[in-house]
């Protein structure tokens, strides 16, 4: 039932699903907490922007990835010259699973920061502690449940994540097919019985990860 492709095909979409989330991870929180606790001009426009990648179609954002790392765009060219390929390779997959599932982490971190009480970063501050201090001992404690709820969306969305990536790292079965797209590659091919073993991982791996993110929201609203 599990042949050896099929394990090559899940476990490269967790490892890649994983480092991906990972990668957000420093920078949305940042972005998070400052969305959530400061205001400037164009502050709703930026985050328009940033939440973009869930209401435009994935094949639209993978062609803007395509354009933004193919080796005739400043940057892909920049990166070539240096040795590093994105376009038809596992960072390319990476890239698109980063800036897909990015969205739902930062809303989530953003709303999570948004209800830590203020008053007990204040109170922290008038005992001495700085600013960094406060943000790793008061904030991330009283936020990590919504951070926590946020990257195993993140993590799920990764997994599934078919339009940007194939468009930015193609569907080539051994180097940067997917679960989703190693679906469509058998579904193509009418190789059935296979599509539908690794539906079947990608419904249960999906199960866990927004079950467990619904149930540390709800954890979070009880307390």
């Amino acid at each position: 039932m599990f042949s050896p492709e099929t394990w090559q095909i899940t476990l490269f979409s967790l490892g890649v699903g994983l480092a991906s989330t990972l990668a957000i991870l420093p920078f949305a929180i940042v972005l998070a907490w400052w969305f959530a606790r400061k205001e400037w001009p164009f502050k709703s426009a930026l985050e328009t922007v940033l939440l973009l990648p869930l209401v435009l179609p994935p094949v639209s954002t993978g062609l803007i990835l395509l354009k933004t790392f193919g080796r005739r765009s400043p940057v892909g060219s920049w990166l070539y010259d240096r040795g590093v390929e994105i376009v038809f390779n596992w960072k390319g997959v990476l890239i698109a699973m980063a800036v897909m599932s990015f969205p739902l982490f930062f809303r989530s971190a953003r709303t999570a920061f948004a209800e830590v009480n203020p008053r007990l970063e204040q109170i922290a501050a008038t005992l001495g502690a700085s600013r960094l201090r406060i943000f790793f001992t008061v904030t991330i404690p009283l936020a990590y449940k919504g951070i926590v709820a946020g990257a195993l969306l993140a993590f799920s969305r990764a997994l599934g994540e078919f339009g940007a990536t194939i468009l930015l790292a193609g569907n080539i079965p051994g180097k940067t097919q997917t679960l989703s797209l190693a679906i469509f590659g058998f579904v193509q091919s009418g190789k059935d019985d296979e599509a539908y073993v690794l539906l079947a991982i990608t419904v249960a791996l999906a199960f866990i990860f927004v079950w467990s993110s619904e149930w540390l929201l709800r954890s979070r609203r009880v307390a």
